[in-house]
């Protein structure tokens, strides 16, 4: 092998690990796992509702959720206006203070703020009628 030939043959398997950790959501905003947990990271242009709908389908997929189990905040986004760190959700309550997400974009905030996977799965109906039912 030549000097580029290794070179990017060592590029893809750094990035290998990486890369099939993510995931894509149904409405395309990417989950990674973290801690015990996952970061979801954007929103798909549908602000709280893309994001809560990122975490239920990461939920359903790949933690084998039911629709009746609770996903929850365990670290919120930051306060302040333009914000856009990930938020991480579990479907573990332990060490959290369960508090109901009423007004969606304000749980994105609060530590232990929580729906039901079924609930938030919902929201990603907004992207498939924007989409035209294309995913």
């Amino acid at each position: 092998m030549n000097k580029i030939s290794i070179g990017v043959f060592a590029a893809m398997l750094m990035a290998g690990p990486a890369a099939a950790q993510s995931f894509k959501a149904t409405n395309g905003v990417i989950v990674r796992p973290a801690g015990n947990g996952f970061s979801v990271t954007g929103d798909g242009g549908f602000g709280a509702r893309g994001i809560w709908c990122a975490a239920a389908d990461y939920a359903l997929r790949n933690e084998r959720a039911r629709n009746a189990q609770r996903l929850y905040i365990s670290k919120p986004r930051k306060p302040g206006l333009g914000q856009r760190d990930p938020i991480t959700f579990t479907l573990n309550p332990q060490g959290l203070t369960p508090v109901s997400a009423s007004i969606l974009g304000a749980s994105l905030r609060q530590k232990g703020a929580n729906l039901s996977v079924g609930h938030a799965i919902g929201f990603c109906a907004d992207h498939k009628l924007t989409r035209g039912g294309r995913g």
